[in-house]
């Protein structure tokens, strides 16, 4: 097998993935479009979200900031050699981080130290099958990191919140389902897709949840029973008014795949794969003797413009300009903060500092490197690279989940001064109550709207604690007109608290046997 040409193909999958997301993908966005009511929050969600999308391809920057921890799954001829398909793929994936189209992901579990290259002990994923074809399949799928602590296993029989008693049964397994889109909410970017795989023990039945989200979004399930079960949910899911990034609105599924394997008697598991809209998954088929790609998988049909407005987007358009949106100038006061409302829309000028899991941490124990006095923090872990000058710059930057900075966020906004942080998915009520006593606001931005906010950022001034490696420093960012909501106040109001408890009782409709 040509090593060059091998490696040249498994680049332009990773790029491709990364930057340019499927046909089907498209269409299931289109119609969540039509769907919403014009004017809302998540009709302007996912309009940023089509601008992103369009922003993707003209600039072959990735979708997301978070791309995720890749994993390959590679059909081969009999007797074709996988270890040069693994050479060739690692020497893609360093080429392709290097490039900006990856971001750095690769993190030593125990010291925490970023590989830099996207390589280490179990990354990137490579799953290998042998197959009777005289042609290499390859298929990637990256998936973020806040889609992928919204998977969920469950062990039949089991009592769930809102469902009552799940059995061992079609009914049981309908349940834990539904539950599973509600136990998400908007922390794994909403609207989503999932992936669930039926029996097993708990690492197959995951495998198998993930392998359904290989599946075309557009395909049926041949197995009638488990037809019948995609179906009830796509109809039902979206009455649970999560809506796009836990707004509320009119969609919150935009895929189900079910699949099912034997398992032994004492064990029943349900595992479900939850991935965000930005459903970056890609396939090719290569030649077996030369390397060389052959054809495109999951761009069947026409590619769809997300960049044209219906009229419902053109009316959401006029009303996100009439409305009154804040302005806020970094740094802000707590007179400014406590002024606004759950709901407000604001737009950032000024500076402000990512920081995520490492930077929490670390902040907790030590002093800052920088004044965050009346300052912004941003739950962010961008995708940057240096020119020829030694200058950074910024190829994506949307916003990480905010719920794993709970333990910290409070506390930290007490004893620096911060005023605002911006993440997505919401916090909890440690950080609520600290709003309220300290004088902040949470503001939810647009998850993987990578490139929408990239745009915003003018300069980059600085990085400080480069040692946690590029998604975890803390970055200077100069921005302009950085859109985010208001989602929790300083006045103990919180979205997604409210969207939680309407989401639970809304659930709770679906707990009488449908399958029997």
């Amino acid at each position: 097998m040509n090593l060059e040409k091998l490696q040249e193909s498994m680049y332009k999958l990773i790029v491709e993935t990364s930057t340019n997301l499927p046909k089907d993908v498209r269409r299931a966005i289109k119609v969540a479009k039509e769907r919403e009511n014009a004017g809302t929050r998540a009709a302007m969600s996912l309009d940023t979200i089509s601008n992103n999308i369009k922003m993707a391809d003209d600039q072959v920057s990735p979708i997301c900031q978070d791309t995720g921890l890749p994993t390959f799954k590679i059909k081969t001829p009999i007797a074709t050699n996988q270890l040069q398909i693994i050479e060739a793929i690692h020497k893609a994936m360093e080429q392709a981080t290097k490039d900006g189209k990856l971001r750095p992901n690769s993190v030593d579990s125990l010291t925490g130290e970023n590989s830099g290259n996207n390589l280490g002990a179990g990354t990137p994923v490579i799953k290998f099958e042998q197959w009777d074809k005289d042609y290499i399949d390859a298929r990637l799928i990256l998936k973020g990191g806040g889609c992928e602590n919204k998977n969920i296993q469950y062990s039949l029989p089991a009592e769930l919140e809102g469902l009552g008693r799940a059995g061992r049964d079609l009914d049981g397994i309908r349940k834990c389902i539904m539950h599973s889109v509600y136990q998400a909410q908007g922390q794994g970017c909403s609207a989503g897709f999932i992936g669930v795989g039926i029996g097993g023990d708990r690492s197959s039945g995951y495998d198998l949840a993930k392998a359904q989200l290989f599946r075309s979004v557009d395909d049926v399930n041949p197995n009638e029973d488990l037809r019948k079960l995609e179906d009830y949910v796509m109809e039902n899911a979206n009455e649970l008014g999560i809506g796009t990034m836990g707004f509320g609105g009119e969609t919150t599924l935009l895929g189900c795949k079910v699949g099912v394997m034997n398992r032994i008697p004492a064990s029943f598991f349900v595992s479900v794969a939850y991935n965000c809209w930005a459903f970056r998954r890609l396939g090719i088929h290569l030649h077996a003797e030369t390397g060389e790609i052959n054809e495109w998988l999951y761009q069947e049909g026409e590619l769809v413009d997300l960049s044209q407005q219906s009229q419902a987007e053109k009316e959401t358009a006029v009303a996100s300009e009439s409305s009154d949106v804040v302005t806020l100038q970094a740094p802000i006061t707590e007179e400014q903060i406590r002024k606004l409302k759950v709901g407000d829309v604001v737009q950032i000028n000024g500076r402000m500092f990512t920081g995520r899991d490492a930077i929490h941490k670390y902040l907790s124990d030590n002093d800052s490197p920088v004044d965050l006095n009346g300052q912004v923090i941003y739950h962010c872990g961008p995708v940057m690279l240096k020119d020829d000058v030694g200058n950074w710059h910024v190829k994506a930057a949307g916003p990480t989940t905010s719920i794993r900075e709970e333990p910290y966020q409070g506390d930290i906004m007490k004893k620096f001064g911060i005023r605002a942080v911006i993440g997505k998915g919401g916090m909890g009520p440690k950080t609520l109550k600290a709003l309220e006593e300290h004088g902040g606001v949470y503001l939810n931005a647009i998850g993987g709207a990578a490139q929408y906010y990239a745009d915003c950022i003018k300069s980059v001034d600085g990085v400080d604690l480069m040692n946690f490696g590029i998604p975890e420093a803390m970055w200077h960012l100069g921005v302009e007109g950085f859109t985010a909501v208001v989602t929790m106040d300083s006045h103990g109001n919180s979205l997604h608290k409210d969207i939680d408890q309407s989401s639970l009782e809304k659930l709770s409709q679906f707990k009488d046997p449908v399958f029997k």
